[in-house]
């Protein structure tokens, strides 16, 4: 995984997500010209990851904001293999960012809405800020997620609070599973060498540049060409063939959460089309 920099557990982790093979409708459509440059306004940086103010097309301006970045950059650790975290309490501080890196304020979660390392690997942070808030008090509009699969070949930019630096590249490809360690990812997205991300890009935002809009959460990549294991994560095919590729890295869709989001920002595992891990019953 694109490790959290903190002393714990796995050192450095960086999750992607498997999907099907790009020959869906999505994997078709033709790379276009960036309508405008990417920058880091709305990313934000935690103490140990980065992150993004994110919204889908259904938020409303008094929304209570959220926040997305991966589930192993959770202040509690690692979620383990099956552990889903829902309506969790937090009091987590966030850096928001403005377009060229500035600091603009800090920001204060109300609970961890949603996390998981199972299938994604993906957190979302309530705010205590509403939407309108960060709007008008600092400029900053939330990052919004794409309701499509992304495409392979789109240009896309990993933007790094933690580090604000923007790292481009291109969308290589689909792995049909991401195996590191304990945790298994569907669905992931496999840069082009060119994005050469680090410890500390975990969590952050995925842009496609054409749209401006958010398609994955940056988790993991292949650091020293180990064979699934962790901060080596191998991809593993529908026949079951291993390919380990070192030096490349990944991001796990972001288009999966937006069925899951409700009236309110309220996140609901039981809406139609939400396919996302839900907790195991009696938790």
């Amino acid at each position: 995984m694109n490790k959290p920099l903190v002393g714990v557990c796995l050192t450095v982790l960086l999750c992607g997500a498997t999907a099907a093979p790009a020959t869906a409708a999505g994997a078709e459509r033709a790379v276009a010209p960036a309508v405008a440059a990417v920058d880091l306004a709305g990313t934000v940086a935690l103490d140990n990851c980065s992150g993004s103010v994110v919204r889908v097309p259904g938020s409303q301006p008094g929304d209570r904001a959220l926040v997305l970045s991966n589930g192993h950059c959770l202040e509690s650790g690692f979620p383990a293999p099956g552990e889903v975290v829902v309506d969790k309490p937090s009091s987590r501080r966030f850096t928001l960012l403005g377009a060229s890196g500035g600091n603009l304020a800090t920001l204060r979660a109300s609970k961890i809405a949603y996390a998981t390392m199972t299938d994604t690997d993906m957190s979302l942070y309530e705010l205590t800020s509403t939407y309108r808030d960060i709007e008008s008090r600092y400029g900053v509009k939330a990052l919004e997620l794409d309701t499509a699969r992304p495409a392979q070949g789109r240009a896309i930019t990993v933007a790094s609070g933690f580090w604000k630096k923007l790292y481009k590249c291109a969308i290589d490809g689909f792995a049909h599973r991401l195996k590191e360690g304990s945790w298994t990812w569907k669905d992931s997205v496999r840069y082009t060498p060119d994005c050469k991300t680090i410890g500390g890009t975990s969590g952050a935002p995925v842009i496609d540049d054409a749209t401006g809009k958010v398609v994955a959460v940056n988790n993991t990549g292949n650091d020293r060409g180990g064979r699934c294991t962790d901060n080596n994560p191998c991809e593993v095919d529908e026949t079951g063939k291993v390919t380990v590729r070192e030096g490349i890295n990944y991001g796990q869709q972001t288009y999966t959460l937006v069925p899951c989001v409700g009236t309110g920002n309220k996140i609901d595992l039981g809406r139609a089309g939400c396919t996302l891990p839900k907790p195991a019953r009696g938790r």
